[in-house]
């Protein structure tokens, strides 16, 4: 009992973030039995792919428990007008802060919170969605001794296996995420081509400064889809292939996109 309030302290929840990634999927399922009151939660952008969706329907029937889908109080495009049509990048991120952290802070409120994080025992980071005193992050991975090899066996014994846009994309998150490599961006043009359209409308220039506002900085989207483009791309992506499965047998798949010389870490209540 509390003495200010003459009633009972509210329980501690147990809320789990999903991003439709591998690593929180398995992590889901690692804790269904060990935590019964364990709530899923999912912060929907609206910009999500739709493999993304049809993984989250997967675990949601498997878990037996609804995920709970979090949405924005303003679309992407809202926020974007907010910046004056300057995009998201590896140092604002205000993507993820506006359509991922501020959803997730409104589902939890001032109610005393463990939010358990799939970073894995052979991960070298540490990861905090949140940074609101009212809730503690967990990582029971890391305290188990969890591994990638794991991560895949767990998914492979529940029948989930992995999210179908591994097959070209080694995260999940948001359509346009600025973190994306190049064979990523030629993947989702050849996947979706409708969604990287959508995507390179976004991009601009700024008449006044003559500075162009592109998703990758290095190049814009129009630039990247020329053909001979796209066949460049991808015959660096596979040199860079064969020289890591040289130096290491049995890579795994995420493990084979090479990271651009990009040292970000994208953001975690994202790609997990």
């Amino acid at each position: 009992m509390s003495e200010a309030s003459g009633k009972a302290d509210k329980p501690v929840r147990h809320i789990l973030s999903l991003s439709g990634g591998k690593d929180s999927t398995a992590l889901a399922i690692y804790l269904r039995d060990r935590i019964p009151d364990l709530e899923y939660v999912f912060c929907d952008t609206g910009e999500e792919m739709r493999e993304t969706y049809e993984y989250l329907d997967r675990l949601e029937a498997y878990l037996g428990r609804p995920i709970n889908r979090l949405n924005p109080d303003r679309p992407f495009s809202h926020f974007l007008d907010i910046y004056r049509g300057v995009l998201p990048d590896a140092r604002t991120r205000w993507c993820t802060r506006k359509l991922k952290i501020m959803p997730f802070e409104r589902f939890v409120g001032n109610d005393r919170v463990i939010n358990y994080i799939g970073i894995r025992a052979d991960e070298n980071r540490k990861g905090y969605i949140s940074h609101k005193p009212n809730i503690e992050p967990r990582y029971p991975f890391v305290e188990d001794g969890i591994v990638k090899e794991d991560v895949l066996r767990i998914l492979a014994d529940s029948g989930i296996g992995l999210p179908d846009y591994y097959r070209w994309r080694s995260r999940s998150g948001c359509y346009f995420c600025f973190f994306q490599q190049r064979i990523e961006w030629v993947g989702l043009l050849e996947n979706h081509p409708q969604l990287f359209q959508r995507a390179m409308e976004y991009e601009k220039i700024d008449p006044a400064t003559g500075l162009g506002f592109y998703w990758n900085q290095r190049e814009s989207l129009r630039a990247l889809s020329r053909p001979e483009r796209i066949e460049q791309i991808k015959q660096e992506h596979s040199r860079r292939q064969a020289e890591t499965e040289r130096i290491r047998a049995n890579t795994p798949l995420a493990a084979l996109f090479d990271e651009e010389a990009e040292d970000e870490r994208a953001c975690l209540i994202c790609s997990l």
